[in-house]
C-alpha cells in the first residue's frame, strides 16, 4: 500500500476545507505566501489531519468547522517543524524538491517557520476550546524538546535506546497524539475515551517514525527524498542501528571513527549497506507492527463503524507504506 487508505475518502471533503484554510491569502507578504503554498503542495500525506478528522467523526457533538480548524492547526504545526528542521539539518531538498532553506537565508527561513507556527496557533484558537489550545501549546513545547534532544544527541554513539523512544515521541508521536486527543475533546468524549484516543495517536505516531527510520535505510532515495542512510551519516542513531549493534557490537568502532577523523572517504557506506540487508530491519519493523497492534486494540471500545474501521486502516497503512 503506497497511496492513502481508501477509507480516508470518508473525510475527503473535510480535507479540502483544511487545505483551503491553510492556503496563505493575498494579505500575507507575497514571497511568504508563495513559500507557504509551495510547502503545502510538496507532497505531504496528510495523515495527521486525517486522524483528527476521523477521530472527530466518532462523536456527533464534534462540530465540523471546529474539527476542521483543529486538523488545519495540526498540519500547519507539522509544516512549521519541517521548515525549521531543514534549517537545522542544512537540507536543500525535501521529498525531492528544493526547500525554502535552499532559497532563503537561515534567518528568513526561521522567521517563515515562526509565522507558520503562529498561523497554526490561530487555527487552534478557532476551536474556541481552551483545553485544545492548552494541548496545542504543550505539544509545541514537546516537539521543540524532542528536536533539541535529537540535536544534542548527534554523534553520541553510546546513548541508551530509551533516549531514542523519548526523542521520537517528542519529534513525531506527540503531534499524532494531540490530533486524536483534541478531536475527542471537541466531541465532549468521556475522559477514558479521550485518554484512549490520545494513546492510539501516540502509538500510531511512534510506529510512523520507526517506519521512517527503516525507510531511511531501505527506501528508494528518489521516493523518500533523501540519500539512503542519511540519518546515520548526520550522526543520528535510530532504532535499526540499535538492533544492528546488538548483534554487531564492532559497529560502534566504525561509527566512532567518523567522529575522530580516522575514517576513510565513505566511512559509513559499508555499515549502512550491512544494516540495510541485516535482520535489524525486520526486528525494527516488528516493533512498529506491535505499536500498531496495540493502537488498533485501543479502538475496540468503540462500536464498529466506518470511522473506526478507517482509523484501523490508517494504522495499518503506517506500517505498509513505502515512502
Amino acid at each position: 500500500m503506497s497511496s492513502h487508505p481508501p477509507l480516508l475518502d470518508l473525510v475527503a471533503d473535510d480535507l479540502i476545507l483544511v487545505e483551503a484554510k491553510m492556503q496563505a491569502t493575498n494579505e500575507v507578504f507575497q514571497p511568504l505566501a508563495e513559500a507557504i503554498n509551495l510547502l503545502l503542495h510538496s507532497g505531504g500525506k496528510r495523515i495527521r489531519p486525517s486522524l483528527a478528522l476521523l477521530a472527530g467523526r466518532l462523536y456527533a457533538a464534534a462540530e465540523r468547522d471546529r474539527v476542521v480548524s483543529l486538523a488545519a492547526a495540526v498540519e500547519m504545526l507539522h509544516s512549521a517543524t519541517l521548515v525549521h528542521d531543514d534549517v537545522i539539518d542544512g537540507a536543500l531538498l525535501r521529498r525531492g524538491k528544493a526547500t525554502l532553506n535552499a532559497a532563503w537565508s537561515p534567518g528568513a527561513t526561521i522567521l517563515a517557520g515562526d509565522y507558520i507556527f503562529a498561523r497554526a496557533a490561530s487555527f487552534a484558537a478557532e476551536t474556541d476550546n481552551v483545553r485544545v489550545m492548552r494541548i496545542f501549546s504543550e505539544t509545541l513545547m514537546t516537539i521543540c524538546d524532542g528536536e533539541l534532544r535529537q540535536l544534542y544527541a548527534m554523534g553520541n554513539w553510546h546513548q541508551p535506546r530509551d533516549a531514542y523512544y523519548e526523542r521520537i515521541y517528542g519529534k513525531t508521536a506527540a503531534l499524532f497524539a494531540s490530533a486524536t486527543e483534541s478531536a475527542a475533546v471537541l466531541g465532549n468524549a468521556p475522559e477514558a475515551e479521550i485518554a484512549a484516543l490520545r494513546d492510539y495517536g501516540y502509538k500510531v505516531g511512534m510506529a510512523f517514525q520507526i517506519m521512517d527510520d527503516i525507510l531511511d535505510f531501505v527506501g528508494d532515495a528518489s521516493t523518500v527524498g533523501k540519500p539512503v542512510g542519511n540519518d546515520l551519516r548526520q550522526g543520528t542513531v535510530t532504532l535499526p542501528v540499535f538492533h544492528y549493534m546488538q548483534d554487531n557490537p564492532e559497529a560502534l568502532a566504525v561509527m566512532e571513527a567518523t567522529s575522530n577523523g580516522h575514517a576513510g572517504a565513505d566511512p559509513l557506506g559499508e555499515l549502512i549497506a550491512d544494516i540495510r540487508r541485516s535482520p535489524a530491519i525486520e526486528a525494527t519493523r516488528q516493533e512498529a507492527v506491535q505499536f500498531i497492534a496495540d493502537a488498533k486494540a485501543l479502538l475496540a471500545g468503540w462500536p464498529d463503524s466506518i470511522y473506526r474501521q478507517a482509523l484501523e486502516q490508517v494504522a495499518d497503512y503506517v506500517v505498509a507504506r513505502t515512502f
